[in-house]
């Protein structure tokens, strides 16, 4: 008797052990599936990345422009291209010269910004204008996209 009961438990645990557990296929759909939500948020969040890197970028050419224009109003005319956006945390040298630069500068610390790909503003000062450009991702003229070029004109 006891050999029958061992045999029927036996039997019966062999049983539940098959009938436990996810098939391959059960698994394979389920990874599909995970995978599948992990590449529309993916591709939402790195195209919302490139939008913010832009915006990021223009605000810094908006406090750059403010602190240009208090530069002008203090000295009556925008630094050159020459003196360029160093003008905005150390007295330039040359003409025209900053006779009332306000000590401490025109900025905010001791480092100009810098865009949100971590490449330095350029400036160019001609014929009473200025434009601040940022080169974009690539840091090469021209672009589309994030690529593109961003400039205080646009």
């Amino acid at each position: 008797m006891k050999t029958v009961n061992r045999r029927m438990s036996f039997n019966q645990s062999a049983i539940k052990s098959k009938q436990s557990g996810f098939t391959l296929i059960e698994v394979m759909v389920v990874l599909a599936i995970i995978g599948g939500m992990l590449a529309l948020v993916a591709s939402n969040v790195i195209g919302n990345a490139g939008e913010a890197r832009i915006k990021t970028t223009k605000s810094q050419i908006k406090l750059i422009e403010n602190s240009l224009d208090l530069y002008k109003l203090d000295n009556y005319t925008y630094p050159t291209t020459e003196q360029g956006l160093e003008a905005l945390i150390a007295k330039p040298s040359g003409s025209p010269e900053a006779k009332n630069w306000k000590s401490g500068g025109y900025l905010k610390g001791s480092k100009l910004p810098q865009d949100s790909w971590g490449n330095e503003f350029v400036y160019f000062y001609e014929s009473g204008a200025y434009e601040i450009l940022s080169l974009g991702a690539d840091g090469q003229e021209g672009g589309e996209e994030e690529l593109a070029d961003i400039s205080s004109k646009d």
